[in-house]
């Protein structure tokens, strides 16, 4: 079994990649702030059919999260540029997109839906999260509490959310990619699960942070099995 994470650029290492070379893509990528313009030539739109021709822009408000991550935001929350998503398609079969609803992509039956299972009324983020999917099934609802008990990035995903998406889109051999690494989830979730797996994560700090989180992981082994638990359609 393949585990692998690299700390670069994810377009240098899509552009490297063949046609088809992963099985399934799951990704979270920024979904940028207002003053991140991503507007496509007409040529773009003729050629992709405005799959890609525009992004829905979004700003964030503050809070709770902005001050506890602070300058890293305006490092870290940048769209990434159309060729990202055209490049995404080309290397992958099926994908799994995250914040889906922020990117003008192909329409799909299949949402993924996250509630976050939650009872404190500080928290402030969305109660729910949206990931696009190229699956023609039908949308899902995954409940499950959205904190890790070691969180260290400003969109980090819990691990049981992983396993769930793993063992209901992805099929035994599958070679997964995630191109925005970022906590590391998704690499726990694909090692415990058997699967191959390559990462990619330009932040250093986030990369070393992983990689520390992924050995420690290994080295325990794990602990828990995966509860499954609530699916709703």
């Amino acid at each position: 079994m393949i585990s692998e994470a690299f700390n670069i650029d994810c377009m240098e290492f899509l552009k490297k990649c063949k046609d088809k070379e992963f099985d399934l893509a799951i990704v979270d990528p920024p979904y940028g702030d207002a003053k991140n313009k991503n507007q496509f030539k007409r040529a773009d739109k003729k050629r992709f059919g405005g799959w890609f021709d525009k992004y829905k822009e979004v700003e964030r408000t503050g809070g709770t999260w902005a001050a506890k991550y602070k300058k890293k935001i305006i490092r870290w929350d940048v769209a990434p540029p159309k060729e990202y998503f055209i490049e995404l398609f080309r290397v992958s079969k099926n994908q799994i997109i995250f914040g889906g609803n922020y990117f003008e992509l192909p329409p799909t039956r299949c949402f993924i839906v996250w509630e976050k299972l939650t009872i404190s009324e500080k928290f402030t983020m969305a109660m729910c999260e949206y990931a696009w999917t190229s699956f023609f099934d039908n949308s899902k609802i995954f409940k499950c509490k959205p904190q890790d008990k070691f969180r260290f990035h400003p969109t980090q995903k819990p691990v049981e959310l992983y396993k769930w998406i793993l063992k209901n889109y992805a099929k035994k051999g599958d070679k997964i990619l995630d191109t925005h690494l970022g906590s590391g989830s998704s690499r726990i979730a694909a090692y415990d699960m058997g699967f191959d797996f390559i990462g990619i994560e330009i932040d250093k700090e986030y990369f070393d942070k992983q990689e520390k989180r992924f050995k420690e992981h290994c080295t325990q082994g794990s602990l828990f099995e995966f509860s499954g638990g609530e699916i709703a359609e």
